[in-house]
């Protein structure tokens, strides 16, 4: 994921006039209300539209309603109570009430990796097909913008024609999600790319009524490039832009091992590497690879269906791939160990960062936690400190210890580690900090610290791939 954090204030909604739709009457709902759903209901009441988000969650859908969104996304939560006030933005737990208000569905709802393997598990948007089509009795569009393994789309367009007293009438799109926890908003307004996946010339018009302000925007605003696709491609581009980027973060990882091997420093190495503008320098940030609840999934349950298919060899790098990211951190873990003089038993040990990303609250398959639990399990007392991501992280990892500033975490550590690249961590006085720890000791695992500084302050400064 990118490292760059973006301000409370997004500017996807405050810099410029937002587009407003151009067929206001076609009217929308959206399928789950959790990180991708809730931006979406949001985002397109802010284009125009009548929304109305759909989830089985009581409580969440009452907190919505109330404008508070469950997790952290800035500038969202600003925009949900801008649309709830139009009154063009409503919440529900009913699927009838959906099915009989809505032209067009969106389908955002979850798919985890599976408890008994790498595959996606389809459950949620299984039930989410079964619920609504019973209630399906009028010509309409479900537009899953789900990520999910290549050939569900034509499966739940059948299962949907023989549930929906509509019948063909009611068919299925795919329109995949390209989201950045931080910029969502922005991504949404204002995406790089739209791609639609379809099987009839009615379902196109009806997505690029949907798009309308972005394709073709009132304002001085470029449009927004699209393509027009298969089912079967459309969700494809999702996970092969997820494998590319899951790609490119390992490689620049896999050079760092080389380099820790060889006395070579990696940090130079990206550099030089992005000035070739074939390789460019997004995503060539060495460090403790990448998390979340969307890349690490995602490429599994690639290789799960591509093995399904028979073309598994096709994708065999990404085991690889896989395999890089999780080695880094137990590298963080080993040159804890190392400056602990050999044994974190017994050792304070400080973990600047609980969110999988700055920008965010998300603490799924986060790698800095993962670092935590690694170092507990050796005999450590681990202490955390996020600005975001405080709450998820106790409810993950309840035996942590969790401190509520810097200050506070590092007060008697004897190693620190720098493991989400939050920006204040980037301004913490390293002069003012070793007044409080027991050892001067510090892991950048993101990379983005500044060496010189911590090492004239009297710290002894490791970070992976640098000599």
């Amino acid at each position: 994921m990118e490292s760059s954090v973006q301000s409370k204030t997004n500017p996807a909604t405050a810099a410029r006039p937002l587009p407003l739709a151009t067929s206001p009457d076609l009217r929308l709902s959206v399928i789950g209300t959790g990180y991708l759903g809730a931006t979406h209901a949001v985002c397109m009441a802010a284009l125009g539209f009548e929304t109305l988000g759909l989830d089985t969650d009581a409580e969440k859908i009452a907190a919505l309603s109330a404008g508070r969104l469950p997790f952290y996304e800035p500038g969202l939560e600003d925009l949900l109570r801008d649309q709830l006030a139009t009154g063009r933005l409503r919440f529900t737990t009913s699927y009838e009430e959906a099915a009989a208000f809505a032209d067009v569905h969106f389908l955002c709802v979850g798919t985890p990796q599976r408890t008994d393997g790498p595959g996606a598990d389809l459950r949620y948007v299984d039930g989410a097909v079964e619920a609504l089509g019973p209630h399906l009795t009028r010509p309409c569009l479900l537009v899953g913008k789900s990520t999910v393994p290549v050939g569900t789309a034509a499966r739940l367009g059948a299962r949907l024609a023989q549930l929906a007293p509509a019948g063909r009438d009611a068919e299925v799109a795919w329109n995949p999600e390209f989201l950045r926890e931080g910029f969502a908003v922005q991504d949404t307004l204002r995406p790089d790319r739209l791609v639609f996946g379809v099987a009839s010339d009615r379902a196109e018009r009806l997505l690029r009524q949907v798009y309308a302000p972005l394709l073709a925007p009132a304002h001085e605003e470029e449009p927004v490039p699209s393509v027009v696709a298969d089912l079967a491609t459309a969700e494809l581009v999702k996970v092969a832009a997820n494998s590319f980027l899951a790609m490119k973060i390992s490689f620049i990882n896999a050079m760092a091992e080389v380099c820790e091997a060889a006395g070579a420093d990696v940090l130079p190495l990206a550099r030089a590497l992005s000035h070739d503008p074939r390789i460019g320098g997004r995503f060539l940030r060495p460090g403790i690879g990448f998390g979340g609840g969307c890349l690490p999934k995602d490429i599994r349950a690639f290789t799960a269906r591509a093995e399904e298919l028979g073309v598994g060899r096709a994708v065999e790098f990404l085991h690889q791939a896989d395999e890089v990211n999780l080695r880094r951190r137990t590298a963080v873990v080993d040159l804890a160990r190392e400056l602990s003089g050999g044994d974190l038993c017994g050792r304070r040990v400080t973990v600047l960062g609980a969110a999988f990303k700055p920008g965010s609250d998300d603490v799924r398959d986060s790698p800095a936690l993962a670092v935590a639990d690694l170092i507990e399990r050796e005999g450590a007392e681990v202490v955390v400190y996020d600005p975001m991501a405080m709450d998820n992280a106790r409810k993950v990892f309840p035996s942590l210890s969790f401190a509520d500033s810097v200050t506070k975490a590092a007060l008697g550590s004897d190693v620190l580690l720098h493991l989400t690249e939050w920006p204040e961590f980037e301004h913490i006085d390293p002069r003012a900090l070793a007044a409080t720890v027991t050892g001067r000791h510090i892991i950048d695992g993101r990379n983005t610290l500044d060496a010189s500084r911590w090492r004239a302050a009297g710290w002894e400064y490791r970070a992976l791939g640098r000599s």
